[in-house]
């Protein structure tokens, strides 16, 4: 139900989870993308989901809101990459702020995309 708003603001979270292994990361969502899929306002909007181990390792089963950010994350190649070696705590207040803290002692960055460079025989 809400996988499309999420999905709308995956690039920007995936930054926010890179830069997280430096520093808390906090990002103010547009409470309109949201309301205006109806949810009710009685169920709240917030949430925390603990991301260890690839993936979300506490109970999110009672908000439909954050069942869909997880499996926007988990689907993704990046996020997934980052779950799996660091331990993240997403939280989304009541004022639609994303909070995003890297929990790891180590943190394990993604790894750089640079293409690779084919190596030739010499002859």
């Amino acid at each position: 139900m809400y996988t499309q708003v999420w999905a709308k603001y995956l690039p920007i979270i995936k930054i926010l989870l890179k830069k997280s292994i430096t520093d808390n990361q906090d990002l103010t969502l547009n409470r309109i993308d949201f309301e205006k899929l109806g949810i009710a306002r009685k169920a709240g909007y917030k949430f925390t989901i603990l991301f260890e181990e690839g993936k979300a390792a506490n109970t999110i089963g009672s908000s439909q809101l954050a069942r869909d950010l997880a499996t926007v994350l988990l689907e993704n190649n990046d996020t997934k990459y980052l779950f799996k070696h660091n331990t993240y705590e997403v939280t989304l207040t009541p004022k639609f702020v994303l909070q995003i803290v890297n929990k790891t002692k180590n943190p394990v960055p993604l790894p750089s995309a640079e293409p690779e460079t084919e190596q030739t025989e010499e002859e």
